[in-house]
């Protein structure tokens, strides 16, 4: 059974469609259940109540969503394991109830990045209104189908407004129309998906101590080795005040010997490394290989070193 970030409607659910008839996850997306938060969506993974959940973890324009990075990199969290990833294009619908006209609308209510997303436009078409950030998009939907609720419109996905009955009285109103988020889906500590050529690592990485040249030494560990980073970013251990560890994707797999090697490199310089798992990407770009770091080359290099031990020099 799968599960996702719900409610029923949202960008979760429909990335979470995208995988129906996917045999890689053996069972039907129509059945998954809808889980309150994120917290409570990647707990039952690890409980065993669900085999899998969808979470967003990164926007295109507002960056990493921090309730699913910090829950992904907790050390102290029983393990869990990104096993796929979906890209979803963010559309969003200006939606109301049938009748309800611009000049009507004073109360907005929306998910916080879907109001980041569409503050130009919402200044711009309606600046009477009052935008309320809460709960989901789908969430939003709802409450605006009540019309005891207090709320004239929602900004949401498309799917949301039909599902819930609504019209919409504007289409892509994001105020960045080539805005992206990414979605994944967790299981329980797995075996990795086999590499393919392009995939992706993700890993939380803690330093020992807030020192001068503590992230260049993290740094260092993919650049010497020739791993290319898609995402980092710094994210607090909700420990002490200026304490931080890092979240990152990197490009390449674990089964791959440049990848590998960092990851052993990580786990010495490191207080602690969460790793969260060795993935397809969702838009198939190949890991770029930089001279002296494909397998062969590692192969290589270890055959040369094996070899000068067995005929030490005279």
């Amino acid at each position: 059974m799968l599960g996702y970030f719900g409610p029923e409607g949202t960008f979760t659910h429909q990335a979470l469609l995208a995988l129906a008839g996917d045999t890689r996850f053996g069972t039907d997306v129509a059945t998954a259940a809808p889980f309150a938060s994120v917290a409570a969506a990647l707990e039952a993974v690890r409980q065993g109540n669900v085999d899998a959940v969808m979470v967003p973890i990164e926007n295109s324009v507002e960056g990493g969503v921090s309730a699913t990075l910090d829950d992904l990199g907790n050390p102290d969290a029983t393990p869990v394991q990104i096993i796929a990833e979906v890209l979803v294009d963010v559309t969003f619908d200006l939606a109301v109830r049938p009748g309800t006209e611009l000049a009507d609308i004073r109360q907005v209510i929306t998910h916080s990045h879907a109001a980041a997303q569409t503050r130009a436009f919402l200044a711009s078409t309606l600046p009477q209104a009052t935008v309320i950030e809460k709960g989901s998009t789908a969430g939003a939907a709802k409450q605006v189908a009540d019309p005891a609720s207090g709320f004239d419109a929602a900004i949401c996905a498309p799917v949301a407004t039909k599902l819930y009955g609504l019209t919409p009285l504007a289409h892509d109103i994001a105020d960045n129309d080539a805005g992206v988020t990414r979605f994944v889906l967790v299981a329980r500590r797995c075996d990795c998906p086999p590499p393919t050529g392009h995939d992706k690592t993700t890993l939380a990485a803690y330093l020992y101590a807030d020192r001068s040249g503590a992230l260049l030494e993290i740094l260092q560990q993919f650049a010497v080795r020739g791993v290319n980073l898609c995402r980092i970013e710094s994210r607090p251990t909700k420990t002490t005040l200026g304490s931080y560890c890092f979240s990152i994707d990197a490009e390449g797999h674990i089964d791959d010997a440049r990848m590998a090697e960092t990851l052993m490199g990580l786990k010495r310089v490191c207080q602690n490394v969460v790793f969260l798992g060795s993935y397809p990407r969702a838009d198939e770009v190949a890991s770029q290989i930089v001279d002296g770091a494909s397998d062969s080359d590692y192969a290589s290099a270890q055959n040369w070193v094996a070899d000068l031990s067995n005929h030490p020099a005279l």
